[in-house]
């Protein structure tokens, strides 16, 4: 990440809590040192500029690949740990699941979203099993985020945060999913999202949707896939 990366955090992050001031909870809960993923709940665009603020410690996510062309945006997500990579399934999940692993392996933190995608209605989803499956095969524990009010701060269309009303951050105990079994298992991560979704919700008091958050098929074939029982990952 580079000097970009560590000017960021050291400017950034307290400008933005002195002048958005968001509530943060349970600091005391994230691990100083080792790997850990941050397993949150997802309802704005700057949900992955409010937890790397938050956060006690420095934090990396993955952005779409495309926030990186322009140099000021380039060095704008740079600043607060953003990654780039492209989007998309097959290979390029794949990819990014292995840049996931390598920061772990490491010993850095990293955030994900098990929805998968933004709730445009508030609502918490079910969750892919891929943030699951890092976890089991890395050992990493999973510290649950609830994120509260950023929906409000800059719901979809807007293009600056508003100061009112105040974002919360919620981090949660964290988890050690080993208990459920190997990340081979198709149970075992479908259990261990299970539970660190429950841990989401305890935290963000959301309203349980009961289904995947689906982007819209786009044809025949892309409606057949989700119609049939598949791991959603």
């Amino acid at each position: 990440m580079g000097l970009t990366y560590f000017f960021g955090r050291m400017i950034l992050a307290p400008l933005a809590r002195t002048v958005y001031r968001p509530r943060i909870e349970g600091k005391a809960n994230v691990p100083k040192s080792g790997p850990v993923i941050f397993a949150s709940n997802h309802l704005s665009f700057i949900d992955s500029i409010v937890i790397p603020v938050a956060a006690p410690r420095p934090v990396h996510f993955l952005a779409k690949a495309s926030y990186f062309e322009k140099p000021a945006s380039r060095w704008f997500f740079t600043a607060i740990g953003a990654i780039p990579v492209q989007r998309g399934a097959g290979q390029a999940a794949l990819d990014a699941l292995d840049q996931q692993r390598e920061l772990l392996d490491e010993g850095s933190a990293v955030a994900l979203y098990p929805e998968g995608t933004r709730s445009l209605d508030g609502r918490l989803y079910k969750g892919r099993t891929g943030v699951a499956f890092l976890a089991l095969q890395t050992g990493a524990p999973v510290v649950p985020v609830g994120l509260v009010g950023t929906d409000k701060a800059m719901p979809v269309g807007a293009k600056m945060p508003a100061r009112s009303p105040r974002v919360t951050v919620r981090f949660g105990e964290p988890l050690d999913l080993a208990h459920h079994g190997p990340a081979t298992s198709g149970k075992a991560r479908r259990l261990a999202t299970d539970e660190i979704m429950t841990a989401i919700h305890g935290l963000s008091g959301q309203e349980l949707a009961g289904a995947y958050n689906e982007v819209p098929a786009q044809n025949t074939i892309d409606r057949i896939k989700q119609a049939l029982p598949h791991e959603r990952r």
